[in-house]
């Protein structure tokens, strides 16, 4: 039987986020394949999206810049990260939970250095303006602003199931994670820094690396049975 440490309270097995990882695997390889491949059905649906709200961007500076403060600063990879260090130290001080703490560290660094491989290899370029609202470095796909925030939040929501978050509390934090994945994914698109396949490609590659997490975690500490 394993200690309390390895297995939180509410410990499942990996059966649901399985059938979710299986479940994301497919779509998520072909959008890679597609845009490595600069497919023109796609990129010209890039194309129409990012062109509509460039212009939207560019006719409401107001909204532009609040864009900007949330991107920057309220849904920034490094707030993101933040909360999940907070979290770290949370489950280790409260709770002694040093192999969960570790899961959830190294699937936030797995998923960076995933995002970071996948960018340099696909090397996409982000759209260009003639009259840019905001700037970006580095490749376009995937986003890493929208996997960090699904990666960050699936995470989170994740631990608070293990640790049986109230209804109330669960309710609301499930409404502030949807808000802030697609939030920073719409923001990304509407500042002219991201294609849309670059934000669902981010959303994918996040949640499927949780789900990844959540299984290897059920594998390697299996809910108690009872006796």
């Amino acid at each position: 039987m394993h200690s309390p440490v390895d297995s939180p309270p509410h410990a499942t097995g990996p059966g649901i986020a399985a059938r979710v990882a299986m479940a994301l695997a497919p779509p998520t390889v072909l959008l890679l394949v597609l845009v490595a491949a600069s497919w023109d059905p796609l990129m010209a649906l890039d194309g129409d999206i990012a062109r509509t709200t460039h212009r939207w961007a560019v006719d409401e500076p107001a909204l532009t810049r609040t864009f900007r403060v949330l991107t920057d600063w309220v849904w920034d990879p490094w707030t993101m990260r933040a909360l999940i260090a907070v979290t770290v130290l949370w489950l280790v001080l409260h709770h002694g939970a040093w192999w969960l703490a570790v899961w959830l560290t190294a699937t936030c660094l797995l998923a960076g250095l995933l995002s970071q491989g996948i960018k340099a290899a696909v090397d996409r370029e982000r759209p260009v303006w003639a009259d840019p609202v905001d700037s970006a470095h580095f490749a376009a796909f995937p986003s890493g602003h929208a996997m960090t925030a699904a990666v960050a939040c699936g995470l989170l929501l994740w631990v608070m199931r293990l640790y049986g978050a109230g209804r109330v509390l669960w309710r609301i934090a499930l409404a502030v994670a949807v808000v802030s994945v697609v939030g920073v994914g719409f923001t990304r698109i509407w500042l002219g820094v991201h294609w849309s396949s670059d934000v669902l490609g981010g959303w994918l590659l996040g949640a499927l690396a949780v789900a990844l997490a959540m299984v290897s975690y059920a594998r390697r500490f299996p809910p108690a049975r009872s006796t």
